[in-house]
């Protein structure tokens, strides 16, 4: 292809050259340099290193060109993969290099290399390397464990920081205004609620309401005003969802207004509420894998509610029963009669939308209870129309 030609399929004709040339550059290390790239462009210094790194990830096993291997690849060595690791965060931004990290250990199953602390001392941490290290936490030798907790907490401690006061701030607002009371001071009458009471209080010739009754937001005491169930699916393929549920569910632990209880299942129930004080304890006490039993999980948290007009649960789960369907519904049921706030999560994570058992979820939405996928930015929102019994804000998308 002649540079005319290479210029035209990649959208350069009519640029300045050195425009030309970057789009060219960006062109020949997105399409990796095969010989039918028609791009022209050949590659140094900086630029060479970026595209190795990206063959050793991505290549198709090309022939050798230029004296490189292009079939790359990053082998089954520590050390390669280590000095992979160096170069990539060299060579790009954080959150490039956490989906590079993701794809190498899905590609090229270096999941195994994960169990060495050299290797765990390379790498970026993110919310999905957690959940890989939990998922190899039983593997997992003594000389490794302290350095994934200590990636684990890393993590942990930046969604805390980035979560924690904005979802206080929110469930503080939603628990003072469902507290209500009848006898409120001006700045705390709920002006919405208290025209709504008077309506027939309406003077046509004054085109006003008088306002016999006032009902406006009461304090939140230090006293427990609500009580919150986390019933978490800790199957392989809610590992996201388990680390920022966790750390959620630290977060609510740590208000005095709200009673939290944290219970993790496969098909097995395990009941964290006692190490809710530090989230990287809850997570290293999951178990990422095996099967699934909703219905058994919602049997003992069904158990523990005491005052189920104050209570509020959430099921986080993709809905793969592999219990007994119409118990679990009946369950919901049950608990929705006797005034249980139910909110069904199918993912709590950045994601997009999850894969789930759609005859499952249109069975809790027929009894009231919606699923739908929840970013972490979005949960407080969720929580507080839960604790104030409004609608939930459930995504356009969901």
């Amino acid at each position: 292809m002649t540079t005319g030609a290479a210029q035209t399929a990649t959208g350069t004709a009519g640029l300045d050259p050195d425009a030309a040339d970057e789009r060219l550059r960006r062109w020949r290390l997105v399409l990796g340099g095969e010989s039918a790239d028609g791009t022209g462009c050949a590659l140094g210094g900086r630029d060479a290193a970026m595209d190795q790194a990206l063959t050793a990830l991505y290549g198709k096993g090309d022939k050798p060109q230029a004296g490189r291997d292009r079939s790359a690849g990053l082998g089954a060595s520590a050390p390669s993969v280590a000095r992979w690791l160096g170069d990539i965060r060299t060579y790009f931004p954080s959150s490039v290099v956490q989906v590079m990290q993701r794809d190498a250990i899905d590609r090229l199953g270096l999941s195994a290399l994960l169990l060495e602390p050299e290797m765990l001392e390379a790498v970026e941490a993110d919310v999905h390397l957690v959940g890989t290290l939990l998922s190899l936490n039983k593997a997992m030798p003594e000389t490794t464990k302290e350095t994934a907790r200590a990636v684990v907490r890393k993590v942990v401690e930046d969604l805390e920081k980035r979560l924690a006061t904005r979802t206080r701030a929110t469930l503080t607002g939603a628990l003072d205004r469902s507290a209500r009371v009848n006898r409120p001071r001006h700045h705390d009458i709920d002006w919405n609620r208290t025209i709504a009471a008077n309506l027939k209080n309406y003077l046509p010739e004054y085109r006003t309401v008088v306002p016999e009754r006032l009902i406006g937001y009461g304090r939140a005491s230090q006293s427990v005003k609500k009580e919150v169930v986390l019933c978490i699916d800790q199957s392989g393929s809610m590992a996201a969802s388990v680390v920022y549920a966790s750390v959620f569910g630290a977060v609510l632990a740590s208000m005095r207004s709200i009673s939290t209880r944290l219970v993790v299942f496969d098909t097995a129930v395990v009941d964290l509420t006692d190490q809710l004080d530090d989230p990287v304890d809850v997570l290293f006490g999951t178990q990422l894998g095996g099967g699934t039993d909703i219905n058994r999980a919602l049997a003992y948290c069904q158990s523990q509610i005491t005052r189920p007009a104050e209570t509020v649960v959430v099921l986080i789960s993709d809905l793969y029963e592999g219990g007994i369907r119409d118990e679990m519904l009946k369950r919901v049921a049950a608990m929705k009669a006797s005034g249980v706030q139910f909110v069904t999560l199918l993912a709590l994570s950045d994601e997009g939308a999850p894969a789930y058992d759609r005859d499952h979820a249109a069975a809790l939405a027929a009894l009231g209870a919606p699923a739908f996928a929840c970013t972490p930015d979005l949960f407080p929102e969720v929580m507080a129309a839960a604790i104030e019994k409004r609608p939930l804000p459930i995504p356009d998308n969901a």
